[in-house]
């Protein structure tokens, strides 16, 4: 088995974060349309593009994606919050105006957070009394 690095972390952060965008939508029970499906004929589509989409995920990608969002729960709330929004790559420009805090320190508590994540799946206990920059160093 291969150790863990941080961004075989944040790969399957992603990777969760997208199979979660593809799985269809909650809907309340009993939630339904009452307008008729609508057929188009051939001459509809003629000169239409088709539309592709993307196959929906397995069960093991499932699997995966839930595994990847309990590791979020081995950080603080604040920096499993960053973490999760990188992984559905939102900007860091509205990270940081979310959560009060400077581009530098979003960019170091996501570090800190992959870095912990790490640790923690190679089986290695996390320093408590030491810096983030400590921590992050020891992950690498």
């Amino acid at each position: 088995m291969t150790d863990w690095t941080t961004a075989m972390a944040q790969d399957r952060l992603e990777l969760a974060a997208d199979v979660f965008a593809q799985l269809p939508a909650v809907k309340p029970q009993g939630y339904f349309n009452a307008w008729p499906e609508y057929f188009h004929s051939f001459a509809d589509q003629v000169g239409q593009e088709p539309q592709m989409r993307r196959p929906r995920p397995s069960p093991r990608q499932i699997t995966e994606a839930e595994e990847a969002m309990l590791w979020l729960r081995w950080v603080d709330k604040d920096i499993g919050q960053i973490l999760w929004a990188r992984a559905n790559r939102k900007q860091w420009k509205h990270i940081t105006w979310e959560h009060g805090i400077s581009r530098a320190t979003a960019h170091r508590r996501h570090e800190y957070g992959l870095a912990v994540i790490a640790l923690r799946l190679n089986g290695k206990r996390v320093p408590t009394k030491r810096s983030m920059e400590f921590v992050i160093g020891r992950a690498r």
